[in-house]
């Protein structure tokens, strides 16, 4: 197993260019590969900043209070949308279907898909070619490039890199379980990982996955809280995936309902 002050500052185990823009800005100062999830709310409105575009002459519905917009009609877009009073931005080429939910600040990319259903419920990222599917949330989180989660997938407080496929009703998910206390009192046990002899602390009451780029992960998977799948990955279905790291180029699939890891 990767040191873990490795996998904190190596991210080419799970991500292959973060050199150009918009990861250039988005990793900008990250020590940790999940840290960009610390303050992806500044970090979009740092986006947001140099965006233009127009807005919606028909078929929304939309609420100031929540920020968000609900979508009334099936369309594809022909320019950008650009709703500075939502902190909402659509590029040109993405499709929307009706009864989806986007939610600012949200920064969606060209050519995507956010079907029937969906739900973009805030600090959002989507890169170029992304989809965000019927029955699928996602909250707080980045989705790179011709990524897709088409199907009852749920990605919280996550980072999925570029041209991962999740299979249908796949998770990520965030939180883990509390004591009895912590629900009481109101607070959460910030998630630790377990990486080699050591947890190692991540400052997060909350953090989904890091799932490299070109990942599969098979139908119903649910990935735990604190979960790093570096790049090229499989996952089989049905699966469900403790915290920790696994290495890039790996399949995980269960043996006595544990996983185990085979090199590819």
């Amino acid at each position: 197993m990767v040191h873990g002050k490795l996998i904190m500052k190596d991210f080419s185990l799970f991500f292959s260019d973060l050199n150009t823009e918009p990861y250039k800005t988005l990793f900008s100062g990250a020590d940790r590969v999940w840290d960009p999830l610390k303050n992806l709310n500044a970090l979009l409105h740092s986006l947001l900043q140099n965006k233009t575009g127009t807005h919606f002459s028909e078929g929304v519905c939309v609420d100031r209070n929540e920020k968000g917009l609900f979508i009334q009609k099936w369309m594809k877009l022909d320019q950008a949308v650009h709703l500075k009073e939502l902190d909402i931005f659509i590029d040109v080429g993405t499709r929307l279907e009706p009864s989806a939910i986007i939610k600012g600040p949200a920064v969606i990319g060209k050519n995507c898909d956010i079907r029937q259903g969906a739900y973009v419920r805030g600090n959002v990222f989507a890169g170029e070619g992304c989809v965000i599917g019927h029955a699928t949330e996602i909250k707080n989180s980045i989705m790179m490039d011709h990524s897709e989660a088409g199907h009852f997938n749920y990605i919280g407080d996550s980072i999925v890199g570029s041209h991962v496929n999740m299979g249908a009703g796949s998770k990520l998910a965030n939180l883990q379980f509390r004591s009895k206390e912590e629900k009481e009192k109101g607070f959460i046990h910030p998630i630790q990982i377990p990486l080699e002899s050591e947890d190692f602390k991540t400052d997060m009451e909350k953090l989904g996955a890091i799932v490299g780029d070109h990942a599969e992960l098979g139908c119903n998977a649910v990935l735990c809280p604190g979960t790093l799948i570096g790049k090229s990955t499989w996952v089989y279905p049905n699966l469900m995936v403790p915290k920790g790291y696994y290495p890039p180029n790996t399949v995980i699939t269960p043996k006595d309902r544990k996983p185990r890891i085979i090199e590819k």
